[in-house]
């Protein structure tokens, strides 16, 4: 089994270890955009040729599925990569984990970037899977670059100015950008009150990689012999992880890793 997962930058490595935990036997394709990214501060349509592209780059390998390890360029490209692969190929998308969220009760807060933060897409979610329930939207000013580039100082100064926006009563943290899952032991120290309850963060990684599983009819093997390879496409060229991926304890589970052949 292969299956692939594409984003621009190093965001997909929380899903991808989620793939690699649930099936250590599948071989992975890593397909990421340096040549393009961020993809944040580009327009839709722009966005949307920059992962058809990556996306096209990672289809050329076989896979059986991909996931789109991405929130921005789910909001914006999923329908179109799904005409252009799907059925021969099922595309998963990424959608910030509101819903069982809220489920849970109590003062929500969503930490997004900027440019999601209040816009209609996250507003739509909010009414649908948390109505009655008190939500706060946290824009997280330059968490996600800082992420990417492994940028400890901006990490540190990134996630505390999100902390500040966040309320005390607070009980339950959305990370509604991937990158944000790499540091979420980070976030919770933040935001935990000595005298709250403790935090719950919601994550997407871990329901994206099971509803991959779903889409192709397999089921977890987390116990299977650890023989899956991986092979990292930058703009659709093979290489390898980015350094700044290794900073992190999901790159570091991917880079024993031998590449396909």
């Amino acid at each position: 089994m292969k299956i692939a997962l594409m984003d621009s930058g190093i965001g997909l490595l929380a899903a991808t270890a989620a793939v690699r935990r649930l099936r250590p036997d599948a071989d992975l394709v890593l397909s990421l955009d340096p040549d393009g990214m961020p993809w944040g501060p580009r327009t839709p349509e722009d966005l949307t040729e920059r992962a058809l592209a990556v996306a096209e780059a990672a289809a050329a390998h076989r896979p059986a599925a991909l996931i789109v390890g991405c929130n921005t360029a789910t909001v914006h490209a999923l329908p179109a990569l799904r005409a252009r692969l799907e059925p021969e190929i099922p595309v998963i998308g990424t959608v910030p984990a509101i819903k069982p969220a809220a489920a849970g009760g109590g003062h929500l807060a969503i930490w997004a970037t900027p440019a999601t933060t209040g816009s209609p897409y996250q507003r739509n979610l909010i009414v649908d899977f948390a109505n009655g329930v008190p939500v706060t939207e946290v824009p997280c000013h330059g968490l996600a670059e800082a992420v990417e580039h492994a940028d400890e100082q901006a990490i540190d100064a990134a996630v505390a100015a999100a902390a500040a926006l966040t309320p005390a009563e607070v009980t339950t943290v959305v990370l509604g950008c991937t990158h944000y899952e790499l540091v979420g032991e980070r976030i919770r120290a933040a935001v935990q009150r000595p005298v709250r309850p403790p935090l719950v963060l919601h994550g997407s990684a871990g329901a994206v990689a099971a509803q991959a599983l779903r889409r192709l009819g397999e089921q977890p093997a987390p116990e299977a012999p650890a023989t899956g390879t991986l092979t990292v496409l930058l703009s659709g060229r093979e290489g390898a992880l980015p350094a700044p991926a290794l900073a992190y304890a999901e790159g570091r589970l991917l880079r024993s890793v031998s590449p396909a052949r």
